[in-house]
């Protein structure tokens, strides 16, 4: 039997609403990425994650049991989950995540605050306050529970002042981007990727790094956010020679992620087919997108090298 969609839907939301979550992590765990870099808290200008590489290890953690729900009896029974999730965080003890994955994910948010400073741009964070965005519900079509978590994540820019904010992921800057603007009246905030910044500030390589790799491009930021050319050009000069699979760039395809909560073995078949399109250009490819990075890890099971594209320019442009 198929997970139940209303409740499995309603699960998440429910974190969201009770917990400022789809999955409830620690404060310490949000911001332990951060330990010793010594960023300010707040500021003018500030790095926010979203929590969207934070929460990955555990979303993955939570995909693997409802995998082994999915179609058996137990699937019944996650209407009363439901229930009981409301007073008590099952969700959050069902997601336990290897801390090898956890580890992996903090660097690649550590390695983006290098590559900034690198760009010598001045930037703060904001620790325990660094909210999630409301990606998933969004997805999902629970508008009521977005457009007031929305408002709080808004409330804390407030809080801090914030007038531009620099973000890590296409879901979050999409949010930030596209989605608030329509939800929150007077939203006036500076939303840029990274890779945006980098781009313009037009860093000079410390490393040619001479290898091949395929792009693959995350829908959001090819279709909806026009973020296309930066990481090609940050690629290039860093010594990379940029392969292009099938449906790449503004048609790129779909690594199957945002389904995986719902339809975990349809998302799989799409990350399959989209492996299948790399190994026919590299070995090797860069994602940009920590939903793509690990949905298309999992599809290829070590038939191709998948990185963050962080991991190959900080390599670069900071020397290792």
């Amino acid at each position: 039997m198929p997970l139940p969609i209303g409740d499995t839907v309603g699960i998440l939301a429910d974190n969201l609403r009770i917990r400022k979550s789809v999955l409830p992590v620690s404060a310490e765990s949000v911001s332990a990425w951060a330990k010793g870099l010594g960023l300010p808290r707040g500021g003018e200008t500030i790095l926010y994650t979203g929590r969207m590489y934070q929460l990955i290890p555990y979303i993955e953690a939570l995909n693997k049991v409802q995998e082994k729900i999915e179609d058996s009896w137990i699937a019944d029974f996650v209407k009363v989950g439901r229930v009981v999730n409301r007073f008590i965080n099952v969700s959050g003890l069902l997601a336990v995540p290897p801390k090898s994955m956890r580890e992996s994910c903090s660097r690649i948010l550590a390695n983006i605050a290098r590559l900034l400073g690198q760009a010598g741009i001045e930037f703060g964070y904001l620790y325990e306050e660094d909210l999630y965005s409301g990606a998933l519900v969004y997805d999902l079509g629970v508008d009521d529970v977005l457009e007031a978590h929305a408002r709080r994540v808004v409330d804390v820019f407030k809080k801090y002042r914030v007038r531009n904010i620099i973000t890590v992921d296409p879901h979050t800057t999409h949010m930030l981007r596209s989605v608030y603007p329509a939800l929150i009246k007077g939203y006036n905030l500076q939303v840029k990727s990274y890779l945006e910044i980098l781009a313009e500030r037009d860093l000079k390589p410390r490393k040619e790094l001479r290898l091949e790799a395929a792009i693959h491009d995350s829908c959001l930021y090819a279709r909806h956010e026009n973020v296309l050319q930066e990481q090609r050009t940050l690629l290039e000069k860093a010594g990379i020679d940029v392969r292009e699979p099938a449906e790449s760039g503004k048609f790129t395809f779909c690594c199957g992620g945002p389904a995986e909560s719902l339809f975990p073995r349809k998302a799989k078949e799409y990350a399959k087919k989209r492996v299948d399109q790399i190994k026919k250009v590299s070995f090797r490819a860069v994602t940009m997108c920590p939903i793509c990075l690990v949905n298309l890890q999992k599809a290829a099971g070590g038939e191709i090298q998948l990185e963050d594209i962080s991991s190959y320019l900080v390599q670069a442009y900071c020397g290792g």
